[in-house]
């Protein structure tokens, strides 16, 4: 799905609204309601892997499925708030999302997906909480409700600038010209590969994008993915037809 930044009716979109498995796509929500939370961020909280499940008991993450490796080494030690929440999305650590997670609660994420008007997406669990997922909890995302996400950070240039960030540039980043500004998340696990950013371009307004794809192509490999290389294809096409996205009425119309 592809829509101006400014909010309005998307200029193309291809299943917009079909549930997808979240992956890490849910910590944006995570971000966005850490950072409304009022904490101080730069509170230290201890680095354990033990996290509360949402059907009750607690669950660990597997450290050698996690992305990131820093925040494993400080396991058994503090860090602060804000620490976490920036390795969480930069470097998609779910060890870290647990965490910043259990600081704010199931109950303040699912507001920030009801203030983003999202209709269909919710993350009522953490990452790994394999209780759960066996009981029929899911993190669920659709195309429509990532770019809705996106748009409900309009106003919190922090957040966006923290997405901006993400080193796992190999999906919708690697479809733009090198140095283009991207503030976005992607998501991966073996069957699917997710990504949703706000670009812009130099020449013209900036646009959201969202691609989901469940499927075969799908590795789980957070760079060496042929879905990865699919999504990069459809960023590249987009920002072909950028100047298209917000027409100089400032009008866009809905096209599938």
């Amino acid at each position: 799905m592809v829509a101006p930044s400014e909010g309005g009716e998307p200029v193309f979109a291809r299943a917009p609204d079909e549930l997808h498995y979240a992956a890490s796509t849910m910590k944006v929500a995570v971000l966005a309601a850490l950072y409304r939370s009022g904490k101080d961020l730069d509170t230290e909280v201890p680095v354990v892997n033990r996290h509360p499940s949402a059907v009750g008991g607690e669950f660990g993450n597997d450290r050698a499925g996690d992305s990131d490796p820093v925040p494993w080494e400080l396991l058994g030690g503090t860090a602060p708030l804000r620490t976490l929440a920036e390795r969480m999305i930069t470097h998609s650590s779910n060890l870290a999302t647990n965490l910043c997670l259990a600081a704010v609660g199931r109950d303040a994420v699912a507001e920030v997906w009801r203030r983003a008007g999202a209709t269909r997406s919710a993350s009522p669990r953490g990452i790994e909480d394999h209780a759960a997922r066996d009981a029929g909890v899911q993190n669920l995302v659709s195309a429509r409700d990532l770019v809705r996400l996106l748009q409900s950070l309009d106003g919190e240039p922090e957040l966006l600038r923290i997405l901006e960030r993400n080193v796992f540039r190999v999906d919708l980043a690697a479809g733009l010209p090198p140095g283009t500004r991207i503030a976005f998340k992607n998501g991966w696990v073996g069957g699917a590969r997710h990504s949703v950013g706000l670009v812009h371009p130099d020449d013209c307004p900036p646009y959201l994008i969202a691609v989901c794809y469940t499927g075969p192509l799908a590795s789980g490999k957070g760079t060496a993915d042929p879905a990865a290389r699919l999504v990069a294809r459809i960023s590249a096409a987009v920002w072909a037809r950028r100047r298209d996205i917000t027409p100089r009425n400032g009008k866009s119309s809905s096209t599938a």
